[in-house]
């Protein structure tokens, strides 16, 4: 699992501010995290009902947040929180969920270094006439119209 904060945790968990501090999220979604069903375990409530996070909890909405911040949607998520949650004997499912994203973020990626490959060109391209001195025949539209 990722690491998510080495400092030590009791066995009676942290509180929803102290998880939210650990995995760089807010308070309101670590609670809609769990309102949309992307944890694996029901999170754990004292007494009085306050929430209480465990290693197990903040390690997974660290992968929730790593997935989402890979694009995956949430629906997605979800699906795979549920697969990890009915244990064992789905792991061909779980593989197949991952691999599918990890081809879409590939293809994303692919197409941010084409478009960076552009961007490099049109640098390259301005800096080539700024030292040329030359900078004011770049090309620039130019909208009157012929009378």
């Amino acid at each position: 699992m990722l690491e998510v904060n080495r400092q030590p945790m009791t066995d009676a968990g942290v509180t929803i501010a102290e998880a939210a501090r650990r995995t760089g999220v807010s308070v309101h979604t670590l609670r809609y995290y769990e309102r949309a069903g992307l944890v694996v375990a029901p999170v754990d409530r004292t007494a009085t009902g306050r929430r209480r996070y465990h290693r197990l909890d903040l390690d997974w909405i660290k992968i929730c947040t790593r997935l989402r911040a890979t694009g995956m949607p949430i629906r997605t998520i979800r699906r795979y929180a549920e697969l990890v949650s009915a244990g064992r004997g789905n792991e061909q499912e779980r593989l197949a969920l991952l691999e599918a994203h990890r081809a879409d973020v590939t293809a994303r990626l692919a197409e941010i270094q084409d478009n960076l490959k552009l961007i490099d060109h049109k640098i390259d391209v301005y800096r080539g006439r700024l030292e040329a001195g030359d900078a004011d025949r770049l090309w620039a539209p130019d909208r009157r119209e012929d009378d």
